[in-house]
């Protein structure tokens, strides 16, 4: 962040406080159980993610670009997860409210990573299922596994870079408004609001970001699918329409999970009270990591098959 401070402009002296506190959930009775809520949650998140991502490993008949997004998307949610759960719980249930400076930008930067890369991730699996049903017989040759790396790759570039953009942007405020920040985890909007010097490329990156990393992977899933939906209505029979839409319905539920809660939190904003927001942003980061791995074991042949064959392979080995 020095460098970054040195690149924009030399000898400017900016008010950092040594810490903040993390003031959310204040005033919600009962509000213990819900910690531990969140602590079986997150066992469930870690177990999860972990065995899909050891069975695509372990199965090379799954080295394919599909599973590769999907092993992309498992490792996405079991580190996002663990960046902001453990946390959460250590300055809410065993209080610890405050945090280092430096230690909340960190904080800020691996939950908004992760929190970011869920979305382009959805796209990449999108994109997948848009070749493989309207052009079956290229899949292989339309997107192969070199082109689905990478397509994460690029995506991680952007958000790490967009990320750390509006993380250096919050280095060049002063805080000294308050210390307090009214959030679960070490919010953006909550810490720029905090400075009492000019926070307006702030204020502008958390409009414009959102746009790029919310607003248009979610309308690239929604035109990939009427598109889909559209040929299929076109040139296959009901039988073969459900047949292949059927192959869409992990995913389709991965997007539904992800982008509604987000979709409603957004829109009623303003109409919802502060403490209905944070549970309702804080169930949004939780529940789709762990709700991810279990619709793809339940939904998804390939990997209940695989995990039945490796299953075998161990029984047979202890016998």
């Amino acid at each position: 962040m020095n460098l970054f401070n040195s690149a924009l402009g030399k000898n400017i002296t900016f008010v950092h406080p040594a810490y903040f506190i993390i003031r959310g959930f204040s005033g919600i009775l009962n509000i213990k159980y819900y910690y531990v809520f969140l602590f079986f949650v997150y066992i469930v998140t870690v177990l999860g993610n972990t065995v899909v991502m050891a069975v695509i490993y372990l199965d090379h008949n799954l080295r394919t670009p599909k599973y590769i997004a999907v092993f992309n998307l498992a490792f996405v949610d079991l580190f996002g997860s663990s960046a902001l759960v453990p946390k959460l719980l250590d300055i809410f249930l065993f209080n610890h409210p405050s945090i280092p400076y430096n230690e909340c930008l960190t904080f800020l930067f691996f939950c908004y990573s992760c929190l970011c890369m869920q979305s382009f991730n959805l796209v990449a699996l999108s994109y997948d299922r848009l070749i493989a049903i309207m052009f079956p017989l290229h899949y292989q040759v339309k997107l192969t596994n070199r082109f689905m790396l990478t397509m994460i790759g690029s995506f991680w570039v952007f958000v790490i870079i967009a990320v750390l953009i509006s993380v250096g942007l919050l280095t060049r405020l002063s805080i000294c408004k308050s210390v307090v920040i009214n959030s679960y985890f070490c919010d953006h909007g909550q810490i720029f609001r905090l400075a009492c010097n000019d926070y307006s490329p702030s204020s502008m990156v958390s409009f414009v970001y959102p746009a790029f990393i919310f607003w248009l992977p979610f309308i690239f899933i929604l035109l990939s699918y009427l598109y889909i939906g559209y040929t299929l209505a076109k040139v296959a029979t009901v039988q073969e329409g459900l047949k292949a839409f059927k192959t869409c319905i992990s995913h389709l539920s991965l997007v539904t999970i992800y982008f509604i809660p987000l979709l409603i939190t957004f829109t009623l904003m303003e109409k919802i009270h502060p403490n209905a927001r944070i549970m309702n942003l804080s169930l949004t980061s939780i529940f789709p990591p762990m709700l991810n791995p279990i619709i793809y074991v339940l939904q998804t042949q390939e990997i209940k098959v695989s995990v039945k064959k490796l299953l075998k392979i161990k029984g047979r080995s202890k016998s």
